[in-house]
């Protein structure tokens, strides 16, 4: 036709076949450069700051080499002895503060920043403490019942130190504005008593520890504070489920920092822990963060379905681990491997999980275990089996978007649960290790602490819990002793893990 294209004509089919080739060419740079794609991950995920201290003997070596102490307390209102007459006159100072912020605060009783009371306790129960972890941690044949090695167990359970460092640092070297330290006991929302109870456990001598666990206990309760509120608003680090265990039944109505709860007896005593009084921190992981670049280039390495290294054998509800071997051993996909302590069995459990898309994470001799964080920094996918686990700042992060919940009774039925985790589609798995990788800034403790770090979280849920601080300390003033009148607030049932459905 006149005018008209000529669509054999070989010129017209090699402008067509060019436009074909440019449009497949920026379609291949748009799948594999985009944010979406796997291997280039959104900008706000963690880098490892270069001035920040992540390792507990970094930060503690710099720690005890200071040229001098950080802020002592000043207060001369610390006693040694009870008197009723300063514990009214502590009261009613603390009474015209509240009154001060009820009437003066819109926002009262709203606590946008914790103030908070750090005890100037002897060096015995501090400071000496530190030094004798730092004079002995390179001894290796110092091992726990269970063959763990001693000081690599006290870091673990290092919140301790981690959240004693932030808040006696100077405030201008501090980068929480969520809380701060107070040097007058009435202006305090709380109270932190800065005993290092892990370390006097595993590095004293039984009777030693006791006495010392005896002399701390008289210390505290002596204080005014503590029995204007019978501990109530005073902080306790028992992090480790042995540490304290001799004496802290006396201190039962203090908030407790702890691993996990255990609603079996085995470590804790009916009506010594619960949700509402006490709070879980996380352990110290083991392993080094996979940062952005590091997820980036394992993410095609990830070949193995699920990877496990640890004990194989444990106690208690840790009995679920030989079960799971039974099931999960020789299976496809899937590394099932003792532990060893020392580097070379870090480097081993660092290389399993970075090149694994689920880790397990079975109870231990306590529901939880170091595992689960060690999973959560490399981008593993962690698969929680433990029933009557707790997790740490669950008020503020949802689990179910990082990690996988399957109960033991399933977990250990033949062939069940290797076929649930082959079943999660591909767009799931991305963005769970899309949110892990966003998620692991909530586990690295640090120094100084950063926002949005464990520290910081714990300071926000210790926040939520003031007001019902505040109600039981002022009930207790006026209530008859051994009326029923008195509440607790044990949780009593326990809590059981239901399986989620795949989204």
């Amino acid at each position: 036709m006149a005018g008209g294209r000529s669509y054999g004509n070989p010129r017209f089919r090699l402008h067509i076949l060019i436009i074909l080739l440019l449009f497949i060419s920026i379609l291949l740079i748009y799948i594999f450069f985009t944010p979406s794609s796997p291997l280039k991950l959104p900008s706000h995920i963690p880098m490892l700051n270069p001035n920040v201290d992540y390792s507990f003997l970094t930060s503690l070596q710099k720690f005890l080499n200071s040229p001098a102490k950080f802020h002592k307390s000043r207060d001369d209102s610390i006693v040694n002895w009870v008197d009723e007459a300063d514990v009214k006159k502590l009261d009613d100072l603390i009474w015209r503060r509240e009154a001060e912020r009820l009437y003066g605060d819109s926002s009262y009783p709203g606590f946008s920043v914790v103030r908070v009371y750090v005890y100037e306790m002897p060096d015995k129960f501090t400071y000496d403490m530190l030094r004798l972890f730092w004079n002995t941690y390179k001894e290796t044949v110092n091992l726990t019942s269970n063959g763990s090695p001693v000081h690599r167990l006290i870091e673990q359970h290092s919140i301790d130190y981690w959240l004693w460092a932030d808040l006696i640092a100077p405030e201008s070297q501090r980068l929480l504005k969520n809380v701060v330290r107070v040097y007058r006991q009435e202006d305090a929302d709380l109270f932190y008593i800065p005993f290092f109870t892990t370390i006097s456990f595993f590095l004293l001598e039984k009777q030693q520890c006791k006495s010392l666990y005896r002399e701390a206990l008289k210390w505290v309760t002596d204080q005014p504070a503590w029995n204007r509120s019978e501990g109530r608003d005073h902080i306790l680090p028992v992090h480790h489920p042995w540490s304290f265990k001799s004496v802290r039944k006396y201190m039962k109505n203090a908030i407790w920092l702890l691993p996990d709860m255990d609603s079996t007896g085995n470590w804790y005593k009916p009506g010594q822990v619960s949700l509402e009084k006490d709070l879980i921190l996380p352990y110290v992981a083991n392993l080094d963060l996979c940062d952005a670049k590091c997820l980036a280039e394992s993410e095609p390495k990830r070949k193995t379905l699920l990877f496990f290294r640890g004990r194989l054998k444990r106690n208690a509800g840790g009995k679920i681990r030989a079960k799971l071997v039974t099931e999960l051993n020789r299976a496809e996909d899937v590394v099932i491997e003792e532990g060893t302590a020392g580097e070379a069995g870090k480097a081993a459990s660092q290389h399993g999980m970075r090149t694994s898309v689920f880790c397990l994470s079975p109870a231990s001799d306590t529901p939880s275990s170091a595992r689960l964080f060690d999973a959560i920094v490399s981008g593993c996918i962690p698969v929680i089996i433990s029933d009557e686990i707790e997790l740490p700042f669950e008020g503020i992060l949802d689990y179910s978007k990082i990690a996988v919940f399957v109960s033991s009774n399933d977990a250990v039925q033949p062939g069940w649960l290797l076929t649930y985790l082959r079943r999660i589609g591909v767009a799931q798995l991305k963005e769970m290790q899309m949110n892990l990788a966003k998620y692991s800034r909530h586990f690295l403790y640090s120094h100084p602490a950063q926002p949005l770090g464990p520290e910081d979280l714990a300071w926000r849920m210790l926040s939520g819990k003031l007001v019902n601080i505040k109600l039981h300390t002022r009930r207790s003033q006026r209530v008859v002793k051994g009326s029923r009148s008195l509440c607790t607030c044990d949780c009593k049932p326990a809590n059981f893990t239901s399986l989620r459905p795949l989204s």
